[in-house]
């Protein structure tokens, strides 16, 4: 018989098999030195930038040829879960590559197969700053760092918004509002960019023939759009005590406001996966989209005259403030692992200051380092044309990087995650019918399923 495998159904059976627990997992302290032969393998997510994952690539290489590491590095595409079907087959089977990059929440699907880091990972905060709190969420689990946080690969999702259509359609100046380094910013608009206006926004660029490209299914951009509106609601379905909290008044102003959201948004936004938004966006026809610059990138390269219009900023705020969706990635280190020191030291290789920049200049601002001290970066305000397009995608001021399924037990947040458990109480009450109270009782009957198991 055969079985479809999905990025949920890969991650739920991975939460709850029986990990092998690798008897490296407790090494020895990491100490930095030269490797004078040996071999190591390292997997990464091919980068949706053009460039981005070749530039990883001639970093580690370089490192190798330093250090006479015979390097294998393997760049594997998302399409079709690869990646995900990589990590878990490697991890069952107890043999592949040393290093491992991991998407959001495979780092607890796989939490007993992974070598603590916290001997990289301390160090760096000392150097660089604590890691914010929506990477550590996923990576420091029952004390100990079991992957290190990486700018490779980390986004955000803030809108990224046609100029020229905002301030026709709309009459919101996001270049005003949020302007590139150095500007001073029109703090009445800013003030102003709350999820109503967003409404507002979205009603007026649809009248014109130009929605905005926001998914209502369940692929991932659409979840992680979602879970910033409820946290920017102060919804949260699951407390981090563990306690059920779907049964609230803000649960029940979140629904709503996709509720009135929905209908300002063509009827394919239930089908979009996640290259939907991008596609709409760079052919013309959106207005905005909540995205990382990978679609500025696409768009630079086949349409210039979209590109010279796109403005990417910080997310509308709600009640409970300014929230923008993220996206973190992570360095694993197998068990298994034969040569665990030399994939330590190309690790904390890569962390370097020096190194992230050029990782985010490859990726043209779409990387967003997990560390303070790189938030000074010059690609984010020199990239364009526009000149400085990017450079209010990284949360900045009032602006707080969250990730949905947060702040509970990251079990249940992965499971959430995993069951795009918002996304279907929101597709229940925008499009099946469904009152928001039988979407509630919906999610606390599921919540209540993935406690007992």
């Amino acid at each position: 018989m055969s079985r479809t495998l999905t990025r949920r159904s890969i991650l739920k059976s991975a939460a709850f098999a029986a990990p092998v627990l690798a008897a490296s997992n407790f090494a020895a302290p990491f100490v930095r030195g030269a490797f004078a032969a040996g071999k190591l393998a390292m997997g990464a997510w091919d980068h949706w930038v053009p460039g981005a994952g070749k530039e990883l690539q001639r970093i580690c290489q370089e490192w190798a040829d330093k250090e006479k590491i015979e390097l294998v590095f393997d760049l594997i595409t998302s399409n079709g879960d690869k990646d995900l079907l990589t990590l878990m087959a490697e991890g069952q089977a107890g043999a592949g590559h040393d290093v491992m990059g991991l998407r959001t929440w495979y780092v607890e699907a796989q939490k007993q197969r992974f070598v603590p880091v916290d001997d990289i990972v301390e160090p760096l905060q000392k150097q660089y700053g604590q890691v914010k709190t929506a990477s550590k969420y996923c990576s420091f689990i029952d004390g100990h760092w079991m992957a290190v946080p990486s700018t490779y690969a980390s986004s955000a999702l803030p809108p990224c918004a046609r100029i020229d259509m905002m301030k026709e359609y709309a009459g919101i100046d996001v270049q005003k509002m949020y302007p590139t380094a150095g500007g001073k910013p029109d703090m009445e608009l800013r003030d102003n960019w709350t999820w109503e206006t967003f409404l507002k926004a979205a009603e007026a660029c649809n009248k014109a023939g130009h929605p905005f490209g926001i998914g209502l299914s369940t692929c991932t951009d659409a979840l992680n759009m979602a879970g910033a509106v409820f946290a920017a609601y102060g919804a949260y379905l699951v407390n981090e005590k563990g306690d059920v909290t779907v049964k609230t008044d803000a649960t029940r102003k979140a629904l709503d406001w996709f509720k009135r959201l929905s209908k300002h948004l063509p009827e394919e936004v239930y089908a979009y996966d996640n290259a939907s938004n991008n596609k709409a966006l760079i052919s013309g026809k959106s207005a905005l989209i909540m995205n990382p610059p990978s679609a500025y990138a696409v768009a630079k390269r086949d349409a210039p005259k979209v590109a010279e219009q796109l403005w990417t900023f910080n997310s509308p705020k709600g009640p409970n403030g300014r929230y923008d969706p993220a996206n973190y990635y992570f360095w694993g280190i197998w068990g298994f692992s034969k040569n665990i020191p030399a994939a330590k030291a190309l690790i904390t290789h890569i962390s370097q200051r020096e190194n992230q920049e050029k990782l985010v200049e490859a990726s043209v601002g779409f990387d967003i380092p997990p560390y303070p001290a790189f938030m000074d970066f010059k690609t984010w305000a020199e990239e364009g044309p526009p000149k400085g397009t990017n450079y209010n995608y990284p949360s900045r001021d009032d602006a707080i990087p969250f990730l949905s399924g947060y702040p509970a037990p990251l079990k249940i947040g992965t499971q959430m995650y995993a069951q795009a458990l918002l996304m279907k109480m929101i597709a229940m009450h925008t499009h099946q019918g469904k009152s928001i109270d039988e979407a509630i009782s919906y999610a606390e009957d599921e919540i209540e399923g993935y406690l007992r198991t």
